[in-house]
C-alpha cells in the first residue's frame, strides 16, 4: 500500500483492549494502519510494537504526537489520564477516539470536547456496546413499536472481572476504578441509544464485597429514570461469574430480550414476546470493534457521526456520575444536563 495514502493511528496506551480488539479493528479499515504505540513504559512500549508489528514505540505522549505519521490517536490509558491526553492530541490536530469514561468529572469532559471542537478535529467515544447487532436489533424493534410504548428496562451486566483487568479497576480511586465507572456507564449508554431517550434521575447502592478495596464499589444496583418515562434496573458487579449478560425492554404491547449481550464478542440471542407467544428474532453478528471504527473512519472523512459521539461520551458519564452520587448520598439525584 502506498504509505501516503495511509491515515496512521497513534494508540496511547499499550492496553489490553488495544490488543485484542483495536489494533485488528483499525486494521481491517481499508488505508488505515496503526503505526505508533506510546507508553509511560519504553521496554512495554517497545515490546508492545514488537509483537503487533508496530512501526514507533515511543515512552510519552508528547512523542507520539509529534509523529507526523500520525494523524488519528485511540486512548485507552486509565481514566484520570484521558482529559490531559486528549487536549494534547487536539492541540496537535489529530483525531481523537477515547475510551469509556471520557473523564473522572463532568466538567473535564465538557473541557475535551471542547478542545477538539475548537481544533477542528473529530471525537468520538468507543462505547462499544451500542454497535453490537443483538443492541441494534433491539434498538429496531422498539424504535419501530414491536413492544408498544417502552415502561421498563433491566439490564444485567454482574461479570467476573479476570485477575490480568483487576489492578487499578479495583484498588486506585485516583485512576477512576470502581465497577460503575467501569460498567454502568456502559449500561447508561446502551439504554440511550436503545431507547433514544436520556436518563433526568438515578437511585442506587453500591457493595464492596470481595474485590474493591481503597472505598472503591465492586457491585452496584441502580435505578435510573429517563425523560420519556422508561424506568430502568442496572445490575453490575465484578465479583459474579456465573450470572450471565442481558438486557430486557418491556412496554404495553410486548417485551424483548437481549440473552448474553452485554460483552465484547459478537454472540447472544434477541427475543421477542407479544400476544403471539415468543420468537427468536434474527441477528447477524459481526465485529463490535470494527463496525465502531468503521463509523469514526466515515466521520473522519465527512461521512455521518461516529457510532458514539463525544457528546455520547459526556451523556453517559454523567449518568454514571449521577447513580455513584446517590450510592453516596442515599438520594435520588439529577443527571446533570447535557449542556454546561
Amino acid at each position: 500500500m502506498d504509505s501516503k495514502a495511509v491515515t496512521g493511528w497513534g494508540l496511547i496506551g499499550a492496553s489490553t483492549i488495544a490488543s485484542e480488539y483495536m489494533i485488528e479493528a483499525i486494521r481491517a479499515q481499508q488505508g488505515h494502519e496503526v503505526v505508533a504505540v506510546a507508553s509511560s513504559n519504553a521496554d512495554r512500549a517497545k515490546d508492545f510494537a514488537a509483537r503487533h508489528v508496530i512501526a514507533g514505540a515511543y515512552d510519552s505522549v508528547a512523542k507520539l504526537l509529534a509523529d507526523p505519521a500520525v494523524q488519528v490517536v485511540y486512548i485507552s490509558t486509565t481514566n484520570e489520564l484521558h482529559r490531559d491526553q486528549v487536549i494534547a492530541a487536539a492541540a496537535a490536530g489529530k483525531h481523537v477516539l477515547c475510551e469509556k469514561p471520557l473523564a473522572l468529572k463532568l466538567d473535564d469532559a465538557r473541557k475535551m470536547v471542547g478542545a477538539c471542537a475548537d481544533a477542528g478535529v473529530v471525537m468520538a467515544t468507543n462505547h462499544h456496546l451500542r454497535n453490537a447487532a443483538t443492541h441494534r436489533k433491539i434498538r429496531e424493534l422498539v424504535q419501530a413499536g414491536a413492544i408498544g410504548r417502552p415502561l421498563f428496562a433491566r439490564v444485567f451486566h454482574a461479570v467476573y472481572l479476570p485477575p490480568h483487568l483487576q489492578g487499578w479497576r479495583i484498588d486506585k480511586p485516583a485512576a477512576g476504578g470502581g465497577v460503575i465507572l467501569d460498567i454502568a456507564v456502559h449500561d447508561a449508554d446502551t439504554l440511550r441509544f436503545i431507547l433514544d431517550a436520556e436518563p433526568v434521575e438515578a437511585v442506587g447502592i453500591s457493595q464492596s464485597a470481595s474485590l474493591a478495596r481503597e472505598g472503591l464499589e465492586d457491585g452496584v444496583m441502580a435505578v435510573l429514570r429517563f425523560d420519556n418515562g422508561v424506568v430502568a434496573q442496572l445490575h453490575d458487579a465484578f465479583t459474579v461469574p456465573f450470572a450471565g449478560t442481558g438486557i430486557e425492554i418491556h412496554g404495553d404491547k410486548g417485551s424483548v430480550f437481549g440473552r448474553n449481550v452485554m460483552t465484547q464478542k459478537p454472540v447472544g440471542e434477541v427475543l421477542l414476546r407479544d400476544a403471539q407467544g415468543e420468537r427468536a428474532v434474527p441477528v447477524e453478528h459481526e465485529s463490535l470493534y470494527a463496525r465502531g471504527v468503521a463509523r469514526f473512519c466515515a466521520a473522519l472523512r465527512g461521512e455521518g457521526e461516529p457510532a458514539a459521539t463525544a457528546l455520547d461520551g459526556v451523556r453517559s458519564l454523567a449518568t454514571a456520575l449521577a447513580i455513584a452520587e446517590a450510592c453516596q448520598g442515599g438520594k435520588t439525584v439529577r443527571v446533570a444536563p447535557l449542556q454546561p
